[in-house]
């Protein structure tokens, strides 16, 4: 089948294996000291690892690959990856503990990625947020921060499936719906950088430019980064 793969430029490569760390699915290794695909069914084609290569060796091309195997990827990298290992720790103390009622500030249905239609009349010209699914949960104020007066799309760039229709929907949602800003919100966990690059994705193949944010929450709650890019 074609589809869309990372193509690794073995004269530019300086070996410096930055973008196997970066490989969340483990389809990349150092070979004679050059990068290499080792498993193209690995290969989920978002190029998460090509903003870790300093040299520019990594961009993305569409060719005759083998399909992407989530599943067999999911098996392999469950126990490995540094986002499922297992932590406790105490809640922080809310600074007023009185019983008050806290208004949803959600405007719209439905919110996972998978089910929103790009089209849909309230997103036209709005301030949208794309967050990992575990953010909400994460965040304690996250009505209040993220959601009042913006639209919002969740998705897991680990979970999910079809990851090219993230893509496309997002395109549309810059140029057709006209959405005048993305706010990217995810987790400090290393699987949770794809839906970064699903969204700067969609911003290459958009017509349109328009300002993208990245927000980094740490899994204890705090907001670790806050960057327009």
């Amino acid at each position: 089948m074609k589809r869309t793969i990372i193509k690794i430029n073995e004269d530019l490569c300086d070996g410096c294996g930055l973008c196997v760390k970066g490989c969340h699915e483990g389809a990349l290794q150092i070979i004679d000291g050059k990068a290499k695909i080792v498993n193209e069914t690995y290969c989920d084609g978002l190029g998460a690892c090509i903003g870790d290569c300093p040299v520019g060796a990594i961009t993305l091309e569409e060719r005759e690959a083998k399909p992407y195997d989530e599943k067999a990827v999911m098996e392999k990298q469950f126990h490995a990856c540094p986002g499922s290992e297992e932590r406790s720790f105490a809640p922080k103390t809310a600074t007023n503990e009185a019983n008050t009622v806290i208004s949803s500030q959600l405007t719209q249905w439905p919110v996972q990625l998978h089910l929103l239609n790009p089209e849909a009349p309230f997103l036209r010209n709005a301030n949208m947020v794309l967050a990992a699914d575990c953010t909400a949960f994460a965040y304690g104020d996250f009505h209040r921060r993220f959601i009042k007066n913006n639209h919002i799309a969740i998705a897991c760039p680990k979970l999910d499936q079809s990851k090219e229709i993230y893509v496309e929907k997002l395109t549309a949602m810059i140029d057709h719906a006209s959405i005048q800003t993305l706010t990217v919100l995810i987790m400090e966990v290393p699987c949770c950088g794809g839906l970064m690059q699903m969204a700067l994705l969609a911003q290459a193949h958009a017509m349109r430019k328009i300002p993208i944010k990245k927000i980094v929450i740490g899994i204890k709650g705090e907001i670790q980064s806050e960057d327009w890019l």
